[in-house]
């Protein structure tokens, strides 16, 4: 095995404690990090493409015959969690328009990249998971804003149209870019995958502490207000995973597609989350994305853990050593 592919398993197991670290790095290099915000696009955009080379459209359009788990997640992501972020944030904070609009970017942006990874250890469905990563990539540049707009647009002042350019330059347009290669080449850009992933891993070190050194400020004096704003978040992101796995249960479609829904409406590309959040808010906005930074990792290990802790499975981390 090549150094790059070591050096990419030992990021993958590692993933859990990398963005955490990620944000305190940003914390305390925030003089130095914060005039690089500009380079946080850029770099996404490449991760991006770099997690998409696996990704065609023959492959989308197999797992489209049965869309039934597919549209249940996308309902999860993008109004049932929203909504309820949108609830929470008028009952706890009613006068703070920039933590609700916070809580639900938060809960508006798509689903995380990482979701394939947690779901290739935990032996869920990776083609449904491929599937709703492509179509939810590409729907986001008119999904979030729509959200947004209709949730929050009258109260604050939104760029809607600089989000969607935003959203389709870091999402859209590299991953279709991406898919369209992998079509073009029959499958043979693949090979790139692997040796670009580890430096995709470098990429989101780079992006969460660029953008958590603009919080910064708020987050060097945590107070009574921010410790609450942070469980609130934390349960926002418990109940997401949840509803995941619970509308897998409830579809019955079997053990496979409830891992890839516990993970894919679980998960959200916070890294995506947190360039909009810095680039088109104010600063505090991004503080619920920087939270769902820390704990998502965090939470997709022990959603991992109690979904195989009945059935005497090897652990994540074994399989990831073999």
């Amino acid at each position: 095995m090549n150094r790059l592919q070591l050096t990419n398993r030992f990021l993958d197991k590692m993933m859990p404690v990398i963005t955490p670290v990620s944000v305190v790095l940003g914390i305390l290099f925030a003089d130095q990090l914060g005039p690089l915000a500009f380079l946080s696009p850029w770099i996404f955009a490449f991760m991006t493409f770099a997690g998409s080379l696996g990704s065609n459209l023959r492959e989308v359009g197999g797992v489209l015959a049965r869309p039934l788990p597919i549209l249940a997640t996308l309902l999860v992501l993008h109004f049932v969690m929203p909504f309820l972020a949108w609830v929470v944030g008028h009952f706890m904070y009613p006068l703070d328009q920039a933590t609700i609009t916070g809580l639900v970017l938060a809960t508006a942006i798509p689903t995380g990249i990482t979701s394939m990874l947690w779901v290739s250890l935990y032996k869920g469905n990776l083609p449904l998971t491929l599937s709703i990563i492509v179509l939810d990539t590409l729907l986001s540049p008119f999904l979030v804003p729509f959200i947004l707009s209709t949730l929050i647009g009258s109260k604050v002042e939104l760029d809607i149209w600089g989000m969607m350019k935003g959203l389709f330059f870091m999402i859209g347009l590299p991953s279709v870019i991406a898919m369209l290669l992998n079509q073009g080449t029959k499958g043979k850009v693949k090979s790139w995958s692997p040796r670009l992933a580890p430096f995709s891993k470098i990429g989101v070190i780079a992006v969460v502490a660029i953008n958590s050194s603009v919080v910064a400020p708020y987050l060097h004096h945590p107070d009574q207000k921010l410790i609450y704003l942070s469980l609130v978040v934390l349960l926002l992101m418990i109940v997401g995973y949840v509803l995941g796995w619970g509308v897998g249960k409830w579809g019955r479609w079997g053990k496979e597609t409830e891992i890839a829904l516990t993970f894919n409406c679980g998960m959200r590309n916070t890294n995506a989350g947190a360039v909009l959040a810095v680039t088109y808010f104010p600063p505090l906005v991004a503080l619920p994305v920087v939270f769902g930074i820390i704990f998502q990792q965090l939470l997709a290990s022990l959603f991992g853990f109690l979904q195989q802790a009945n059935r005497g499975e090897k652990t994540a981390s074994s399989r990831l050593e073999t």
